[in-house]
């Protein structure tokens, strides 16, 4: 309670930050652009001065995402210095490394929320991230986590039966979850309608009733699936950040290249210049966890800046950024 009156009474501070340990996935999901096979995990003791950054910041809650966060070796030292710092530590997973004593970990390092995505009953061309596969990962979370625990599934994804997202939300309330909905972005977040089959999905998860977070954010919701944008202040840069594995501010997942300031020199200036400026991308944005955090300020000052949303090229990379590339990197291999 008192990190939300906070957040109201102060708009100088993040609310959530999403960051980047590694962007290595095990999976390799159709509709993902947020992965590779072949990254390095970032070093813990670098891993640990961007959370410290971002406590200097007054961030309220990290979400550890990836990749797949869970590939990181020290991640649960990374979510107990979270909390040592007064942060909300929550995590997005595939949920494919969990096992018993994985979550018994992860209770032990304090973390506070889970969220894992499932798209379809049996696994697919579009998705391994199946029911049928994670059904045992569920049961555990359900006998052993000391965390809060949400499934996500995604709305026109491309899956062979998008009817499986009422079996899946169904499941995640028979084990006592919370569970939410996403409807799927094209490459910059923006929205891609769904098709009348998914409609009619999406439409019959409605009555399930609203649980979880989600609740805030369900006109957003309803207008995208109907393909109509919305009218709001997105205050990526400021009140939600986005912090990739160089260690590089951006507004989001899907708007990688801007302002992509090292998170090092991220000053309250430019928390403050980003909550009043107006992104031309907002109305047709589908990036959740973004629109839920604008409901603490979109009655409240009118953004008067317009943002040049062109992303840099990956080519043009910060000095911080390369540095952090060179301290992930491994050793040369000597001569005998």
């Amino acid at each position: 309670m008192g990190k939300a009156v906070w957040a109201l009474a102060d708009q100088t501070h993040p609310v959530l930050v999403h960051i980047i340990p590694m962007r290595r996935c095990n999976l390799s999901c159709a509709y993902c652009n947020e992965y590779d096979a072949v990254s390095r995990p970032v070093p813990l003791p670098l891993m640990l001065r961007r959370l410290d950054k971002l406590a200097d910041l007054g961030t309220s809650m990290i979400t550890v995402s990836g990749g797949e966060p869970l590939m990181h070796p020290e991640l649960d030292a990374m979510i107990a210095h979270m909390r040592r710092r007064g942060m909300i530590a929550s995590l997005i997973t595939n949920g494919y490394y969990l096992n018993q004593e994985r979550i018994e970990r992860l209770n032990r390092a304090g973390l506070d929320y889970l969220q894992i995505s499932i798209d379809n009953v049996a696994p697919d061309a579009v998705s391994l991230k199946s029911l049928r596969l994670l059904e045992p990962k569920l049961e555990w979370l359900a006998q052993h986590a000391e965390f809060g625990v949400n499934i996500n599934s995604v709305v026109g994804s491309g899956i062979e039966s998008p009817e499986d997202a009422l079996a899946v939300a169904r499941r995640a309330r028979e084990l006592g979850f919370t569970s939410t909905v996403g409807i799927l972005h094209d490459g910059r977040g923006q929205l891609r309608a769904l098709a009348e089959r998914e409609m009619k999905v999406y439409e019959e998860l409605k009555t399930f009733g609203s649980r979880g977070d989600a609740r805030v954010n369900a006109l957003f919701q309803d207008n995208l699936a109907r393909g109509k944008p919305n009218d709001w202040s997105c205050r990526a840069g400021s009140r939600y950040l986005y912090v990739d594995e160089d260690g590089l501010v951006h507004y989001c997942s899907q708007m990688r290249g801007v302002p992509a300031i090292p998170l090092e020199d991220y000053t309250r200036a430019d928390l403050e210049r980003e909550y009043g400026t107006r992104k031309a991308c907002a109305p047709y944005c589908t990036i959740n966890c973004v629109q839920r955090v604008a409901v603490l300020d979109n009655w409240r000052s009118p953004q008067t800046v317009s943002a040049r949303l062109v992303a840099k090229p990956p080519a043009a990379r910060t000095a911080a950024a390369q540095t952090a590339a060179a301290v992930a990197a491994p050793p040369a291999a000597g001569g005998a």
